[in-house]
This record gives C-alpha cells, structure tokens and sequence, in this order.
C-alpha cells in the first residue's frame, strides 16, 4: 500500500483541470479571408475588445485587415484593407492602451502605427499616424510596452531592437552588439522594466534596456537546433519552448536566481512546428499553439513541484496557420471564459472559446482576478527616467466596455522647442513663440478639417451600409 501521502498526491487541486476549448458555430466565424503566406514565425494575428487584425495576402506591398469583432460571417472581397507597407507585414500588435491602434513591421524595414477608426472605412487605410525609421533590414517584431504609454519595441533582422516613443516619433533606445544572430523573439515582464529575448545563436538573454545590460544569460535551455521562444511568467521565472537535440519538441521553466538549470523540462512529441507560447498571469496558465499543428495543449504553472502541470488538449481536424490571443478584458465572463483564441487557416478565422464549467450563473471570483485595465500607469518619458509601474487592474464583475475611439497624437519634436541656454537669449524677433499663436490657428484649422473628412466617410459608409441591407433586402 502506498501512504497516504502519496495517494493523496495522485489528484491535484487545481480549478483549471476541467477547462474545455469549443470553436463557435459557423456564422460567428471570419470567412473568405487570404491569410498571409509569408514563412515567418509570428502569430500573424492580433485581437481586443473591439476588433480583430490578420495579416493578408497583397499584391505589390504589405497589408493587413482589420475587422469588428461582430462583422462575422463572409468577409466582402473589397472590405478596407490597411496597406502602407512597400513589403510584407510579418508582425502586428495592438496597444494595449488605446483599442484603436495597432502597430505593424515589415519586411520593408519599417514599423508603422495606425489609427482604426471605430465604424468601417470606405477606402485602404494607407496613411499611418507615424512611420518608424531605424531599421536596415525587415522588422520581424513588435511588442508594446505593458505599462508605459507610447512605448513601441521592435526587433529587426540587423540584430537591433529599437525602443520608440511613439508620442514622439523618436528612438528612445537602441540595444545592439547584444545580439550576434537573428532575434527570434522578443518578450516583456509584467511591468516592462526587463526584456527576455530568444536568437538563432541558442542563448535566452535577459535584458534591462535602460540600462543597457544583459543582466542574465542561459546558453542552450534547449539542445536542438529550431527556434527556441520564451516569454516571462508573473513571478518573473522565465518559460521556454525549443526542441531536443533528437528533435523532440520541449518547455522549460527557469528561475533568474539559478539560470543554469531548468526548474522544470518536459518532452512532448516530435513535430517541426515552432511552438508560440501564450500566457495568462490570472489563471497561471500557458496555451502552447504550434504553426501548422491542429492542437492547443495548456499548462498550468504553479509555485510547488513539480511546477508544470499538463491540463489539456484542444484537439482539431485542421490546422493553424497563425493564432491571435484575446486579452482578459475582452472575454465573456457570464459564460465563465477564460481564454478566446482566433485560429487561422488557409481562407478563415475560427474564435476558439476556452471556458471553466460551473453551475452558479453569478460572477466567478476566483476565475476573474482584477486583470490589466486600458490605463497607461506611467508616460513614457518616466519610464525612460528609470521609473517602474504595475499594470492598473480593473474588475471584470460587470463585464468590459470598451472605450470611445481615442485618438493617438504624434507631436514631433521641434529643433524650435530645444530653448536656447539662459543669457543666449535672442532679441524678440527670433524668437519663435512669436509665431506660436499662428502656427496653432493652422493646426486647428487641418484638425477641423480633418474631423470634418472623417464625418463624410462615416456618413458615405453608414449610406453605402444602408443601400447593401436596401439592395439585400430587394434580391
């Protein structure tokens, strides 16, 4: 007989041992969409609480689609696109502080954001808010900042990753000489004060990118030669996924306080699909998608051994192409959600619904932990200071509601603004305040006339909505 101890073992406490993934019915899903082919390892797919972002085809340049959440069903074969790249788009990302933004990198070398308005465009949205330069060569990742506002980082193939102030337009840093080979890929800790990067030269680096320091570094957490991925935990461990020297796929977990061996390292099976990590510091669980695979296998990560708790497969008859991870705020917590993937495939988007069971149709504490609200808890210029910040948590008791279209401003800086030191001062008639007054007329004058374009297209659109339903309705 084994003691009690040990038989008391065998079944492990955890609410998230019965979480079940369902894809939704045919009609909420995103059909007709030419989802990119380019052979790059991001997730080519990008969601919030009001819209989803899927990299595309496009012919002659770089382009992606954003669309509503509830546009679901057969998307229109002219529906906007977002094309401003002269190559193709490898990675998006949305603000996290503003649902109306979004960030794009190239194979161009730049990175552009852009400003989605709330109702549906008429014409390609090809004017970005603000187009970063910096880059030689294409921009394989882009990441914001979790708590700093306007902080944008991105990673090219030059081995650079570049921090910008996207209120700006400007470079804040630039991390090089840290990177021998390919970046591939790019991950923050909960409050942005460290990076933890993945390169082709085998080595997890973490970074403190105001510092400009690599502050740890492991060699090989895993001995195969395919890319290996790694994002931070809450607590600050570090979760990897790689392959074997016998190319069996694997995960580790790593503690910062003793980099040089795995707390945790599992074997799973042998496929040549990269594993992308994604992960929810609420519930402690990491869903691992791999491209080209048909499965979401999830982990619970826990503080006692054996840390790494396998909960479950989501199992499917196709596979995925790309794979957007929708943020807590977005989910529905009266069906107890804890998790919404956006799977792509060849021509479609099917939302895949990750729910805990329960019988009680009250709101579920235990499952909703107050989660990252849309509330930057720092600018950006205090975060470069050396200034850190928790994420501001809202409660999910009566659901979210997303905010009104905000709009992100560039203000460049001006060579005028930089004050001349005191006792250089000019006679007044250089000084440019003079012409400070004149110079907002005409910035106020382009901001009407800009509101005033928008209007009509929001107007043309809602008649051109109208006569779609007038002509369906008359078929």
């Amino acid at each position: 007989l084994c003691p009690p101890a040990m038989s008391r073992r065998v079944v492990r406490q955890s609410k998230f041992r019965h979480v079940f993934g369902q894809p939704v019915k045919a009609d909420q899903m995103y059909e007709d969409i030419r989802v990119s082919k380019v052979t790059w390892d991001s997730s080519f797919c990008a969601v919030n609480p009001k819209f989803v972002a899927i990299i595309v085809e496009s012919g002659g340049g770089g382009a992606f689609m954003v669309l509503p959440l509830a546009k679901t069903g057969r998307v229109d074969k002219n529906h906007p696109l977002v094309t401003g790249h002269t190559a193709p788009v490898l990675d998006i990302d949305w603000c996290p502080h503003n649902d109306n933004v979004i960030a794009s990198a190239s194979e161009d070398t730049t990175v552009m954001v852009w400003q989605i308005p709330d109702y549906v465009p008429v014409r390609n949205i090809t004017e970005p808010v603000v187009t970063l330069e910096g880059h030689s060569k294409r921009v394989g990742i882009i990441s914001w900042h979790p708590t700093a506002r306007n902080v944008l980082l991105s990673a090219g193939c030059d081995n650079l990753v570049i921090l910008w102030n996207v209120g700006t337009g400007e470079m804040l840093l630039v991390l090089e000489d840290m990177h021998t080979d390919l970046i591939y890929n790019v991950g923050w800790n909960r409050n942005g004060s460290l990076l933890v990067t993945t390169c082709k030269d085998k080595k997890v680096r973490v970074i403190d990118p105001r510092k400009q320091e690599i502050v740890a570094e492991k060699d090989k957490p895993h001995d195969g030669a395919r890319p290996i991925r790694a994002i931070f935990m809450a607590d600050g461990k570090i979760f990897t996924t790689g392959f074997s020297k016998m190319s069996e796929r694997q995960l580790g977990l790593w503690d910062l306080k003793n980099f040089e061996e795995p707390i945790a390292l599992q074997e799973m099976d042998t496929s040549n699909g990269v594993l992308l990590p994604f992960y929810d510091p609420d519930s402690s669980i990491v869903y691992l998608c791999g491209k080209g695979d048909s499965s979401i296998r999830y982990f619970e990560i826990t503080a006692e051994a054996p840390y790494v708790h396998y909960l479950n497969t989501y199992s499917s008859k196709e596979p995925q192409r790309g794979m957007g991870f929708m943020p807590k705020r977005g989910l529905d917590v009266s069906k107890c959600e804890i998790a919404r993937f956006f799977k792509l495939h060849e021509r479609k988007c099917e939302p895949i619904v990750m729910t805990v069971p329960r019988k009680s149709d009250l709101f579920q504490d235990d499952l909703y932990p107050d989660t990252p609200g849309p509330e930057p808890a720092l600018e950006a210029d205090e975060w470069l200071s050396g200034k850190d910040a928790e994420p501001i948590l809202i409660s999910l008791r009566d659901g979210y509601v997303p905010v009104k279209n905000r709009e992100l401003k560039v203000v460049k800086k001006n060579i005028l603004d930089n004050k001349p030191p005191p006792g250089h001062r000019r006679s007044h008639s250089t000084d440019p305040e003079i012409s400070r007054p004149a110079l907002e007329e005409v910035l106020e004058e382009i901001r009407a006339l800009k509101e005033t374009v928008q209007a009509q297209e929001k107007r043309i659109s809602d008649l051109e909505n109208k006569l779609c339903q007038f002509t369906n309705g008359t078929d």
